[in-house]
């Protein structure tokens, strides 16, 4: 498995003390990423499903709070068969597992029977927007999580909020939300911030993302008319 970041975090990769993996490679190419240094897949360095999982049984003492293992990226679906295998082990193990993803794997329902708890992105409704400022659309996205909301998964959706990308339009997330089940489901906003800008080593191209106090209201308001629950971590 390769890896180009991994530490510990507390709620805010899923719940409780968390060991955080940082899976190498992306398929999407966000204008705002925080973590560009792996978005290539051969960023990082190559580790063992052995040596990883002996490392998650000496870490058990750590998950407090109801913590465990997260496994985010990059896009950490893209390595899928070593996760995996991964993910059968540390479930024998009985450690709590927990994935952030962009969403966009044919291969999430398969995966997600070795979760405990979701992670997933939702950049934008509109897909031709969405494929504007990462490259891909959300045709896969909407499938999973629609499929997700069928069979009344847990699902913690996170939706980065940036002006000039997606900043505009609550109502139009949560007209489209507001189509499904989402007893089980919680949303949260992300609003714009440039903790990775010093990471990248090509042109910057984000211009004035940051929002307002007002607007990030707005999405609360908003969301709260159409019955979505919603949560800061």
């Amino acid at each position: 498995m390769k890896i180009f970041g991994k530490g510990f975090n507390f709620n805010q990769d899923g719940p409780g003390n968390r060991l955080v993996y940082h899976l190498s490679g992306c398929n999407m190419r966000c204008i705002w990423c925080s973590n560009p240094d792996g978005m290539e897949s051969s960023a990082g360095k190559d580790y063992a499903i052995e040596e990883l999982l002996k490392e998650c049984i000496s870490c058990k003492p750590m998950f407090f709070s109801g913590g465990g293992v997260t496994f985010t990226g990059g896009e950490a679906s893209l390595q899928a068969d070593e996760l995996l295998d991964l993910l059968k082990k540390l479930k024998r193990e009985n450690i709590h597992t927990a994935i952030e993803t962009n969403g966009t794997s044919p291969r999430l329902k398969e995966i997600l029977v070795f979760i405990d708890y979701l992670i997933m992105d939702f950049k934008h409704f509109d897909s031709d927007i969405l494929k504007k400022f990462t490259g891909v659309g959300n045709e896969v996205i909407k499938k999973n999580f629609e499929a997700n909301c069928k069979v009344g998964r847990q699902q913690h959706i996170r939706i980065p909020l940036i002006n000039g990308v997606n900043a505009d339009c609550p109502q139009g997330f949560a007209q489209y939300f507001s189509k499904f089940n989402t007893q089980n489901t919680v949303f949260e906003f992300l609003p714009y911030h440039e903790y990775g800008k010093e990471k990248w080593t090509t042109p910057y191209k984000v211009e004035n993302g940051f929002i307002t106090a007002e607007i990030l209201k707005k999405y609360n308001d908003t969301f709260k008319q159409y019955g979505l629950t919603t949560v800061t971590t």
